[in-house]
């Protein structure tokens, strides 16, 4: 089980781990031991969240939104395979913690008699610039 707030409990049947060999640094260790942890999250199905907070998580989640709905965190961080997996699990309860803040509504203003002064005189000003581009008439 994943706690990542009080009210959301992940169950361990919605995450499935597999262990693979890390890349880069180890020495002989790297090639011996399958260290690194590809942890999945099986976030459409999941009963744990609700609907718009599964919508924000897949925003969230960008490339690591797969098509049947699932959340594919990898991590080969450490040599340790246990702290692989505790890093990969902070990751998951961080990327959903994010995706239950409702974002506030951005609410319409109308612009300040200032603002629309100085853009009607850049207008102007470039309009200007643009008129004096034109052929000389020759009269």
């Amino acid at each position: 089980m994943l706690h990542v707030t009080d009210d959301i409990t992940l169950q361990d049947w919605e995450m499935t781990e597999s262990f693979m060999r890390a890349s880069g640094p180890g020495g002989q260790n790297v090639n011996k031991v399958a260290t690194a942890v590809e942890l999945r999250f099986e976030a459409a199905r999941s009963p744990s969240l609700p609907d718009p907070v599964k919508a924000r998580l897949k925003r969230l989640a960008g490339r690591r939104w797969t098509k049947e709905g699932a959340i594919i965190i990898q991590c080969d961080e450490t040599r340790s395979q246990a702290r692989n997996r505790e890093i990969a699990r902070n990751r998951l309860a961080e990327l959903i913690a994010r995706a239950l803040v409702k974002p506030k509504r951005r609410i319409a203003t109308k612009p300040t008699y200032g603002s629309v002064k100085r853009r009607l005189a850049s207008k102007k000003a470039r309009a200007d610039v643009k008129a004096l581009r034109g052929k000389i008439s020759e009269d």
